[in-house]
């Protein structure tokens, strides 16, 4: 089985949002692939998408549709954190110069044994402990 790829908070962002229909069609197709197993997250990826669901959106979305939002998502495999997961990202910080939160997304990816990151936010084409970023809404993404 080929190794896994990690699924970024943008990538649920633009599954929920019809703003930009390309990116939301992309985005669907990735979340059901990890629905299906394909694709994992983090449990830091799942909060930072319903705590924006909740506060950062033109329209807030209630506690209770955000909470029905992830039981839809609960089939999606999660790395959760632990003391070494966030020393990792103390780590990533360190030698990459990236954010913390940032460096916990890298952490978990490569605890994972995730072969790629496919996310808007960090830099595409990098690679962070052996991971590599891929830009989905740019790049196909093959299985």
């Amino acid at each position: 089985m080929n190794a896994p790829d990690f699924l970024d908070t943008n990538v649920f962002l633009y599954a929920y949002d019809p703003t930009d229909q390309k990116k939301q069609r992309i985005a669907q197709d990735l979340v059901r692939r990890a629905q299906a197993g394909d694709l994992l997250t983090s449990v830091q990826v799942l909060a930072e998408f319903a705590a924006t669901l909740m506060h950062k959106t033109s329209v807030a979305v209630r506690p209770k549709d955000v909470a029905a939002v992830l039981e839809v998502l609960s089939p999606i495999r999660v790395v959760t954190p632990d003391v070494y997961l966030i020393r990792r990202a103390v780590e990533a910080r360190s030698e990459y110069g990236i954010h913390f939160y940032d460096g916990m997304i890298v952490a978990a990816a490569e605890q994972a044994g995730c072969a790629r990151i496919l996310s808007e936010d960090l830099n595409a084409g990098q690679t962070y402990f052996g991971v590599f970023v891929v830009n989905p809404f740019v790049l196909t993404v093959h299985a």
